[in-house]
């Protein structure tokens, strides 16, 4: 079973992402399906007998999802190369705007050096792409002592702080 940094911890992985152009019956267990194919299927998504979450591509709009996206456990965003940065912006409009409680994963081409950033922005989970020391990448979220700017993990500027 492959391995994703959840939060602080080094944890097993119970979801299988299915891929973009998915047809077909569902497989069991827990799934991430993509967000045109939960667009488009809600009902047999609905009966499915594990859980389901979403995963977004980085040229999707996350306002299709909008005030549904608390239903889900797990929302994942591809980041199909380390240099796509809309990701970020994926996962702060759906912390902020959407008020997204859930587990919001980044997949794709994550590299160690953009977790700190990625839980700036709410991102909690993270499946690195191969060849990563998952326990180094824990160790990298701690990069930084301080934060000066406001983001999703700290409100407040530094200023307003002291």
């Amino acid at each position: 079973m492959a391995k994703i940094i959840d939060k602080d911890a080094v944890v097993e992985d119970s979801w299988q992402l299915l891929a973009k152009d998915f047809t077909g019956p569902l497989p069991s267990g827990d799934l991430l399906l993509p967000l045109n194919y939960w667009l488009d299927n809600r009902d047999t998504a609905a009966a499915h007998d594990g859980k389901i979450g979403l995963w977004i591509d980085s040229d999707e709009e996350v306002e299709g999802l909008a005030d549904d996206a608390n239903q889900f456990p797990v929302i994942a965003v591809n980041f199909p190369a380390f240099t796509d940065g809309r990701g970020f912006s994926t996962g702060r409009l759906l912390r902020e705007r959407y008020s997204f409680q859930g587990q919001l994963r980044a997949v794709g081409q994550v590299i160690r050096d953009q977790l700190f950033f990625l839980r700036r922005c709410g991102f909690d989970a993270f499946q690195l792409r191969e060849g990563y020391d998952l326990e180094d990448a824990l160790n990298s979220l701690c990069d930084f002592s301080v934060r000066y700017q406001p983001a999703v993990d700290q409100p407040l500027p530094l200023f307003r702080r002291r």
